[in-house]
């Protein structure tokens, strides 16, 4: 699998990744979440650069022109609940793609003990599309992974790419040893830790309370 990581080069995303880390300026839910939008904007823009292209013609009002659009059928994933602003950046660039939601969620048996529960799932059909799963937050790629076999269900994607605005060292290692090889992660930037509740460290916090409140 192919990482691409934003932090390699100084982008827009820096300053968004700054705003989201930040307890002075993540208190804003709105500003939070527009945050999120952004930088699913930018990487959809640079996922369309891999993307094949096809050529059709058009009639402006003075000849016809020859131009290039997606010859992909792009579908869209994300996984319920802080993945949703995530997805949404995506989908005002991918306007036409389809749609997909998962619901993936820690279901503690102990304090620092959870099972990854997979409980919903609403999706197209996948076979020979290009898959975009997103979620902002990759703490140890557990719940990337069940996400993905969910979405297996509904057929293979010809393509496949992982999104997520902030990763651990260690769930970018363990994706890589289960996601196909031709996949390739996008990333704001990788943390090298994780704490003993599976939270990224420094990470953000909560992505999901940090957008829409506290959940009991």
């Amino acid at each position: 699998m192919k990482t691409i990581n934003f932090a390699d080069q100084h982008s827009l995303v820096s300053q968004y990744l700054m705003e989201m880390r930040s307890v002075d300026i993540q208190h804003d839910p709105l500003r939070f979440r527009r945050n999120l939008e952004r930088v699913g904007e930018i990487m959809a823009y640079e996922i369309s650069k891999t993307l094949d292209y096809k050529t059709v013609e058009v009639t402006t009002p003075l000849a016809p022109a020859a131009c290039q659009v997606i010859d992909d059928k792009v579908v869209l994933a994300t996984i319920f609940r802080a993945g949703i602003p995530f997805h949404q950046g995506f989908l005002r660039y991918f306007d036409h793609a389809g749609n997909a939601f998962v619901s993936a969620y820690r279901k503690y048996k102990e304090k620092e003990n959870f099972d990854i529960c997979i409980e919903y799932l609403a999706s197209p059909r996948l076979d020979g599309k290009t898959l975009v799963l997103c979620d902002p937050m990759l703490a140890t790629g557990a719940s990337m992974e069940l996400s993905y076999k969910a979405l297996l269900t509904k057929g293979i994607p010809a393509k496949t790419h992982i999104a997520s605005v902030i990763a651990s060292q260690k769930a970018v290692d363990y994706l890589q040893s289960v996601m196909p090889e031709d996949a390739t992660l996008w990333v704001g930037v990788i943390d090298d830790e994780i704490n003993s509740h599976s939270y990224i460290v420094p990470g953000l916090g909560d992505a999901g309370d940090l957008a829409y409140g506290v959940k009991e």
